[in-house]
Order: C-alpha cells, then structure tokens, then sequence
C-alpha cells in the first residue's frame, strides 16, 4: 500500500511540474508574439534595460534563486532562437547544456517506456521444445517451421531471445578455429564497417547519422545525417562511401532492418561480403561502436543541436 502511495505521489508531481511547464511556456509565448510585432529599436532598448538590471546584480555579487523546471524548459527553448552564450549570465553554458542532456533523458525514458511484448507462453514452450528436439536446427529453420506449418509469424530475432540458454550454439564448440577478434585483426585492412548513430536536437527531434569506417585505419569513409533512415536511403551511401575500385572484401554491420535483404544483395555486386553481427553483441562491430562513444563524448555531448 505505502509503495502504491508512493507511485501515486510521484505521478502527481510530474504532472504537476509538466502543467506548470506547459502553462509556462504558453505565457512566454504569447509574449513572445507581442515582441515579434515591436518595433527593433524598442526590443533593443528593452534588452539593454534588463542587461543594466543584470549588471547591478553581478555587481553586488547577488546569488540567484534556484530556477525551477520550468524555468529552465524555457531557457533551453528559447536558447534555439539567437545566441545565447552571449546573453547567459545567472548559469554557466555548460548547466545550460546539461539542462538540455537532462531533458533529452526525461524524453527517451518516455519514449522507450513500452518495450516489445512478450509472445505467449505456450509459445515459448513450443520453441524451446522444438530447440531441445532438433539440435541442429538454428533460429531462421525453427521461424520458418512454425510459419509454415503452423502459421506462426515470428522473426528469428524473436525465436533467438527464447533460445533456451543450455542449447545455445555459441555456448557450446565453435565451428571455426578462428576467433573473431582474431579474423578482424587478420583482415583489417579489407574490412569496413558500418553503423548508425542517434542524436537528437534542441526540440527533441530525432536524427540518424550514418558513418562508415576502414577498421584497418580508423578512416571515416562517409557521413551522412537524415531523420529518416531507409533501406532506399542507406544504398546510395554505400555507393557513395565505398569506391569502384575499392580492395575491401568484408562488410560489417548489425542487423537492423535498415540493412535489408535488398542492400546486402547490392553489396554483393560491389565485390563485398557482409558479416552480420550476432544478436544483441555490440562487440562484434566494436571499432565501429567505439567511434559512435567517441563521436558522442567528444562532439554530441557538448553542443544543443
């Protein structure tokens, strides 16, 4: 019952800071129309005024008082329209920045609140006993038997996350002498890998940067940002990335459904063969996935876009 409480108390505050956010924002707007329609001569003296007042409480080392939430919603909105670094004074550019990050958490935890549902029970019973009976088979055989036998339309990404652990093929003998660290070391100079990374703007706007990259030399072939990543979209950047006269062999990349069928049949054509990397192990693209950390840390995580 406490814990219930609890919940209830915390779900009254977030709405009781959002209304106030929202309210907030609603008025600064509607003052922000009555400035647009004033003349540049009477907005300039305005900003000079409130600077003045500014100063005097710089000059008597006055402390500020904490902003509220939705006071810095309002800064973080508003910074988008002009430039702010030169009219920042109670807070540092970086809090201003970190208000953003912060906000930019309070979103993705929202959006990413629902994740897939489970399949039923039954049926995960049923893969784990068709796994358990048929050791050979692998996750696309067993998708496929219960597509067409039974009528069943699940992925073999789906199939893999039930996979019984103790029959796990990765768990047990490895069908090459040949460790993957080992081979991508050995072949680097052949190997380009590929990856998307996320950023997201001022407005929350979602982006997707396309990077691809030589393992051997750490070289970035090719970037590309869009806010709507396709499977028509991405070919051309490959094609863009990776000459005609090109000496790699491998191409590797995850298995997002943004590398369809349809791409990696035309990076066949090019002379590549693509190396997909397991389900769920990064580690499998790990220059690639280390360049998108050191892209963020260095770069994303210091600007509001």
């Amino acid at each position: 019952m406490c814990h219930l409480y609890n919940n209830m108390l915390r779900t009254v505050r977030l709405l009781r800071s959002v209304g106030f956010i929202l309210i907030n924002t609603f008025a600064q707007g509607i003052q922000f129309l009555r400035l647009a329609v004033s003349s540049r001569s009477a907005l300039s003296a305005e900003v000079l005024f409130l600077r003045k007042q500014l100063a005097f409480y710089q000059e008597h080392q006055i402390p500020p008082r904490k902003l509220t939430d939705a006071a810095r919603f309002s800064l973080v909105l508003w910074s988008r329209l002009f430039n702010w670094r030169e009219a920042l004074m109670i807070v540092k550019p970086e809090t201003l920045i970190g208000w953003h990050r912060k906000g930019f958490k309070v979103f993705w935890r929202w959006k990413s609140r629902m994740g897939r549902p489970r399949i039923p029970e039954n049926l995960r019973r049923l893969i784990v006993g068709m796994v358990q009976d048929n050791p050979t088979w692998g996750e696309e055989r067993v998708a496929a038997e219960l597509s067409v036998k039974l009528g069943i339309l699940v992925s073999p990404r789906t199939v893999r996350a039930y996979w019984p652990r103790e029959s796990d093929p990765r768990s047990g003998r490895r069908t090459s002498s040949q460790h993957w660290q080992t081979f991508v070391r050995n072949h680097a100079q052949g190997i380009v890998a590929a990856d998307f990374l996320v950023a997201i703007t001022a407005r929350f706007r979602v982006l997707y940067v396309f990077v691809v990259m030589e393992v051997g030399s750490r070289r970035i072939l090719h970037c590309k940002v869009t806010a709507h990543p396709t499977a028509g979209w991405t070919l051309p950047q490959f094609r863009e990335a990776i000459p005609s006269d090109h000496g790699y062999r491998f191409l590797i990349h995850d298995r997002d459904t943004i590398f369809s069928e349809e791409v990696d049949d035309e990076l066949g054509a090019f002379g590549l063969k693509v190396l997909r990397t397991p389900v769920q192990a990064p580690k499998a693209n790990a220059y690639c996935e280390r360049l998108m950390g050191t892209i963020r840390r260095e770069c994303l995580d210091y600007v509001i876009r």
